[in-house]
Formats: structure tokens, sequence, C-alpha cells
């Protein structure tokens, strides 16, 4: 009996499926996926020396806390990970960031306001620990709430995506210490609200993504200093996701569900301008974000309920297609929230 085609299928239900025909003694198929090992979730990982590096978690109240990175243990990805920042519902984390502790960090609200905020003004805390009230020394308006934690850079540019799917570009010296807090960064009334923000060289590309899966990448040179329209959305989607890439790059994505996928930008064709209707990105009911990755990068998740789990971005099998993604945390009536990834030497490009 000739094999099925199984590419259709969820690639977590493929590498089972590939792993019972080994133990059958069925030959391999043609293309054979990454293989699936029952035992894998046994064996150790290695720790991380102790760094200087934390992992910033903030609440959609304001409860801001770090942590050293070294102190979250790393799991296989789809485990169940561990309580990080405790907090009281109906409050559920807004946002993560990874930053030296000598570093100053971008706060960028859904306001499209920056703030600058030293890490020394918090002292590090354990992984499940309350957070500092961070508004009330930011001085945040009504339903203001943090969108992106960036480290501060000394070059390049911060890319900034609303909702509508307009994007901005704006220089590294705009955020430098003399900056005003709170500074507006673009009218939220043309823009939208900020809903994600990146660092970029200036003259790589930008991927952009919307909540409903769709993606598209274009050079981010073809941006004017005032913004221009990214993505046009279709109705009730939304813009949520920027990251710079190039041919070369991998973008994780991961959708609400806790199923994500690293997706190839070399079988992912770049527009020669913004401005497109873009293509699938991913299949999900509801995509949290993207971000660039490498293979031996680490990716940090916080759901709702404020569990984190970290596991290397290597656990994901790549694709050049568009695929519904593979388990990447045990949800049990949770969601994700956000998520971030993390680079040994914490570098941005």
């Amino acid at each position: 009996m000739q094999r099925p085609d199984l590419s259709s299928i969820d690639p977590s239900i493929r590498k089972y499926i590939d792993y019972l025909e080994k133990r059958l003694g069925i030959s391999a198929p043609t293309n054979p996926v990454e293989e699936y090992s029952p035992e894998k979730a046994s064996e150790p990982l290695p720790a991380e020396p102790e760094t200087t590096f934390n992992v910033i978690t903030i609440s959609k109240s304001g409860s801001l806390k770090r942590t050293y990175r070294h102190l979250y243990s790393r799991q296989h990805r789809s485990g169940m990970g561990v309580f990080d920042i405790d907090i009281n519902p109906p409050d559920v984390p807004s946002a993560l960031g990874v930053s030296d502790e000598s570093q100053t960090v971008l706060i960028l609200t859904n306001r499209a306001r920056v703030f600058r905020y030293s890490l020394r003004q918090v002292d590090p805390s354990p992984v499940h620990a309350r957070g500092i009230m961070a508004f009330e020394r930011l001085a945040f308006e009504t339903d203001e709430t943090v969108a992106a934690i960036l480290p501060e850079q000394a070059r390049g540019y911060v890319a900034l995506l609303g909702e509508t799917g307009k994007v901005r570009c704006l220089r590294h010296h705009l955020f430098g210490e003399h900056m005003r807090p709170g500074t507006t960064l673009f009218n939220v009334a043309e823009f939208g609200l900020l809903s994600a923000a990146c660092w970029t060289p200036g003259d790589r590309e930008l991927l952009i993504v919307s909540s409903q899966g769709m993606g598209i990448r274009f050079p981010e040179k073809s941006i004017s200093p005032q913004g221009d329209i990214g993505i046009r959305l279709g109705s009730d989607d939304r813009a949520i996701g920027i990251t710079s890439v190039d041919g070369d790059s991998q973008v994780f994505l991961l959708g609400a569900d806790g199923k994500g996928t690293i997706r190839q930008m070399s079988g992912f064709a770049a527009n020669k301008s913004a401005g497109g209707s873009g293509k699938i990105a991913i299949k999900t009911m509801r995509l949290v974000g993207a971000a660039s990755v490498r293979p031996d990068d680490d990716i940090f998740i916080i759901t709702r309920l404020g569990k984190m789990i970290r596991f290397q971005a290597d656990e994901i099998p790549p694709t050049d297609s568009a695929v519904q993604g593979v388990n990447c945390v045990s949800m049990r009536s949770d969601e994700v929230s956000a998520f971030i990834t993390s680079e040994k030497s914490n570098s941005i490009f």
C-alpha cells in the first residue's frame, strides 16, 4: 500500500507517525521529518551559567519584576512551565523583555509613548515573585499598557507598528538620555494603538504579521520618515508583530493556543515595497506575535495565568511553508500572553 501524502498534517503528528513506522520496521518516507522520540522529554538540558542578563516581566496593571535569566531552567517545548510573576486576576502579563542589568530599557506603551527605565530601580527577584508598581513612577495615562520592552542601543532604528498596519522607523538618538519621558512617537488616531516594536539596523527588511496569521516582508528603506502603510488588513484583523529580517533569517511565530513554528524567510518572498495585503505566514486562529530567532537561541513564553516556559529554539523544526505549528507550551484552559527570543550574547544586530 502506498504511503498517503501527510504534508497537510500537523508536524508533531507526522513525527509520531514516523516514529511508529520505524518501530514497525516500515521504510522511511522519501521526505522524512525530524525524528520523534518519546524519550526526549527526559533528556537533561544544559543549564545557563550565572549571567547579569535579566528577564523583565510586566503586567497589564503595571506590576514589573526582573529576574536573572539563568534562574529560569530550560525545559523541552510543550512543557508546563513554572509560575513567574505573581499577579491576581483580572491582571495578566503584558510584555517580556531581556536586558543586562546595567542597561536602560525603553518601555513603549500602547498609546505610542516611550519611557526610559533603568533596571537598577528594581531589585532582582526570584522566578516566582511579585513585582513593583512601575506605572506610578512612569505616570501612565488611564488604560495605558506596555506594548514592548527594548534594551537601549547606540545605533540603528526602532520600528514601530500600529494596529492599523502603519509602520514608522525612528533613529536611535531620539531615544537617548535627553529624551522627554512620555514622548509620543506617532499619532494614535492615524496609526492605531502601538502593538509591537523592534530594533532594526536601517538597511534590512521588515516582516509584519497580523492576528489572523497574514504576513508581509519588504525593505525598511521603503518606509518614509513620517510612516506608511506596511500591510493592508482584512476585516476584523489587526497588525500585531514586527521584526527585522533578511533572506537568511528565521522567524518564530506563536499562536494564542501555544502552537508555534519557525518560518524560514528563504521561503517567504519579499515585496518590493510596503503596503501589500501579504500572504499566510502561519495557520492559526489568533497569532500573538513574531520574533527573529537563531537555532541556538532560547524562547521564553508567558501565559495569561503567569506561567513561563524556556526552551531552545532548535526544538522547533523550521519550515518554508504555512503550517499550524507544533505545541510549544501546555495550555490547559490558558492562552499565550507574550513571548520573547533571547540570544546568548543578547546582541540586536
